[in-house]
């Protein structure tokens, strides 16, 4: 199998897979460049916001490989709203426990994280929100991850 047609044939499962998750607003990762994330390279997401009434969660996606060279990550979280209104909250992802094994799930040497940012929060205005997320680690270029993202849900009660 080439190439181009595994990277198909994986695009096509995850909008499969995806597709089977009504409680998803908003989903999206982006690929670091060369597995290195640079301190300055600010990650944008834009989700548009119809319903104001609904309380949503927000998470964090993190994707790094095992040769990740830290136990976390910390990262921040800008995020604007339509009105051009700033906040950031500085997070601290665990990726590993006091042993050494990844808490994230795995398949080889690949390990995925969701990190809970905002719970049961409302959007107050309809419009474009813009989120960025920008690693604040000791290291100017942190290496090893693969990509990030941001994951926006209704919130159920029941979670």
């Amino acid at each position: 199998m080439t190439k181009k047609n595994f990277l198909y044939l994986m695009a096509l499962c995850v909008m499969i897979i995806s597709s089977c998750d009504p409680g998803r607003l908003f989903e999206e990762n982006k690929i670091i460049e060369g597995n290195a994330w640079y301190y300055k390279n600010y990650i944008p997401f834009d989700l548009q916001v119809k319903d104001t009434t609904k309380f949503y969660n927000v998470y964090v996606n993190l994707r790094v490989s095992a040769d990740y060279k830290y136990s976390n990550i910390f990262v921040w979280f800008h995020a604007s709203n339509p009105l051009k209104k700033a906040d950031q909250r500085r997070v601290e992802i665990k990726l590993a426990d006091e042993h050494g094994r990844w808490l994230g799930s795995g398949l080889g040497d690949i390990y995925d994280y969701q990190f809970p940012v905002l719970q049961k929060v409302k959007f107050p205005q309809s419009g474009f929100y813009r989120f960025e997320l920008e690693q604040n680690m000791r290291d100017d270029t942190l290496m090893n991850v693969k990509s990030v993202g941001v994951r926006v849900e209704e919130f159920e009660e029941n979670k």
